[in-house]
């Protein structure tokens, strides 16, 4: 039995709901975002599409605030055909069946609520997975990010302190290049600091760390970030997040195995062609969590030629059937491809006008369609502000990754206290970070631009910080951030908190100060627009 199977729903928001668990094909009866998520509502979409997407089962939306979404005897019959759907059993020691579990509300809230990986691995099932797979160091690499995941997400605590059980095995190298045997080494401390921090063991119960996620994750509603993220959006907090059970699939086996995200189009100017970041030997986390820095689709491409085609296959088909330029999440597995998920991509007022252009032009969408996306978007939405340099001018700081584009200038702040401050005071600020998080976005709101050291194009807080229309920089491995002493090292320069630093979306450049400036109206987008509206 695999994902391409039928899709089957019952319909209230309190079901749980079957993805990829049936015994044939068939055009499945969707629910409502509203009722699953539209996270598990397009996963179906996808699978009545014959896409390649791993069984799963849903919690729907109406059991986020019911304790009773707790009690296993709600799940199980779920889990039973999830099993069967898997040729795998929950918690077997023989052949154990390794599970994602996944928040989804009805409405896009990127990385604002909690996702836990490689749920049911425990010292009892890890043989039967080694043996199942061959593979020590995927087993072992699944562990540890088992543990320091849930250590996080589900017991509160600090993500510095699984950092700190990394950087002493790792001693400077990428954690890709570790062995099996130090991955051993490091689950091992992990599972101490999991102890000695909450001073209680990691649950070896699969049943039990199962019953946790889901509730850490129904819990991750009312967190901080997601509660500032529907204040700033005008969501509603009565309309609660569904929870998505599916079975993994393993970025982090090696070879031509890795994880990505990506946009069908850029999300930035519109132009269409796809915007793809991607890790090798990685799972999606790593990419979407802004702690990881990730490449382009280049090397996807060149080591994996067919992996690439059937993936830019996929997403045509998908922009065909939403209707729009996608954002979507996918690993490859020993070379398979798997599509983890699809939405409608945040991006600029430029893209917005420039895809919904195409999109009609296409025939997409139709004309109608495409007016009412573009409406209201005039030279002031659309111009985009450049960086003007004169010939002897002074050079750039430093260089990041445009995940943003525009232009902001501003004083440095390190986080949201000073943000709060110098706003104030009346000051424009820029944030910088070491890693692009979610959990800064109430920080973003106030700041007109972000530069982190490290994190990827598509990582959640770009595409929020698109969204927010702010310029945002990442993965710039010139910046050192002091916090104890509010001071920056950047190109080889130290500047203290306050100082004016100028970030070009455009380029990807740092300047030090405030560099001069123009808007330039895109002629040829307006124009398409004029004849738009006139038609």
């Amino acid at each position: 039995m695999n994902a391409r199977d039928t899709t089957h729903f019952p319909s209230a928001a309190h079901a749980v709901a079957l993805i990829g668990c049936g015994p044939k094909p068939r055009t499945p009866d969707v629910p409502p975002p509203e009722a699953i998520g539209f996270k598990a509502h397009n996963l179906a979409r996808m699978a009545a599409m014959a896409l390649p997407v791993p069984p799963a089962f849903v919690l729907g939306t109406g059991w986020c605030a019911d304790p009773a979404a707790l009690r296993p005897e709600v799940w199980q019959p779920a889990l039973a055909a999830l099993e069967h759907a898997s040729d795998a059993r929950f918690g077997d020691a023989r052949q154990p069946l390794l599970l994602s579990v996944r928040s989804g509300a009805p409405v896009s809230m990127p990385g604002m609520m909690e996702t836990l990986l490689n749920i049911g691995l425990c010292d009892a099932t890890l043989p039967g997975f080694l043996r199942a797979t061959g593979n020590p160091r995927l087993v072992w690499d699944a562990y540890r990010r088992l543990v320091a995941g849930f250590g996080e997400v589900v017991l509160g605590i600090d993500a510095a302190v699984f950092e700190a059980d990394l950087a002493q095995i790792a001693a400077g190298r990428d954690e890709r290049e570790l062995d099996f045997a130090e991955l051993r080494a490091l689950t091992r401390a992990h599972l101490a600091s999991v102890q000695r921090v909450a001073g209680q063991p990691f649950p070896q119960s699969p049943r039990d760390q199962l019953t946790q996620a889901i509730a850490a994750v129904f819990a991750s509603w009312q967190a901080p970030k997601a509660r500032d993220y529907r204040r700033l959006n005008g969501i509603a907090d009565s309309i609660g997040t569904a929870v998505t059970v599916q079975r993994m699939v393993f970025g982090n086996a090696g070879g031509t195995s890795g994880a990505g995200v990506g946009f069908t189009r850029h999300p930035s100017t519109g132009e269409p062609a796809p915007w793809v970041d991607f890790l090798f030997n990685a799972q999606g986390e790593d990419v979407v969590s802004g702690r990881r820095s990730a490449q382009g689709h280049d090397q996807l491409a060149a080591a994996a030629p067919p992996v690439w085609h059937e993936l830019l296959a996929a997403t045509q088909q998908l922009e065909q059937a939403f209707g729009d330029m996608q954002d979507f999440e996918f690993t490859v597995e020993n070379g398979r491809l798997w599509l983890l998920q699809t939405r409608a991509g945040k991006r600029t007022a430029q893209a917005t006008a420039r895809i919904a252009l195409d999109l009609a032009d296409e025939g997409v969408i139709s004309l109608d369609e495409a007016r009412r996306r573009t409406e209201g978007l005039g030279e002031d939405q659309l111009a985009v502000p450049r960086v003007v340099t004169e010939d002897g001018a002074a050079q750039p700081l430093a260089q990041a990754v445009s995940a943003a584009h525009g232009v902001a200038i501003g004083e440095i702040v390190l986080d949201e206290a000073a943000a709060r401050a110098r706003q104030a005071a009346g000051a424009t600020v820029l944030l910088l970070r070491q890693d692009a998080e979610t959990r800064d976005l109430a920080a973003l709101d106030i700041a007109a631009g972000l530069l982190t050291a490290r994190g990827a194009r598509t990582s959640h807080a770009a595409v929020v910080a698109r969204q927010l229309g702010k310029v945002c920089l990442v993965g710039c491995e010139q910046l050192v951030i002091d916090t104890p002493h509010r001071r920056v090292r950047l190109g080889g320069e130290e500047l203290a908190e306050g100082e004016v630093l100028t970030l070009d979306g455009g380029s990807g450049a740092i300047w030090r100060g405030a560099v001069r400036t123009v808007r330039e109206v895109p002629q040829d987008l307006m124009a398409r627009l004029a004849a738009l509206r006139a038609g």
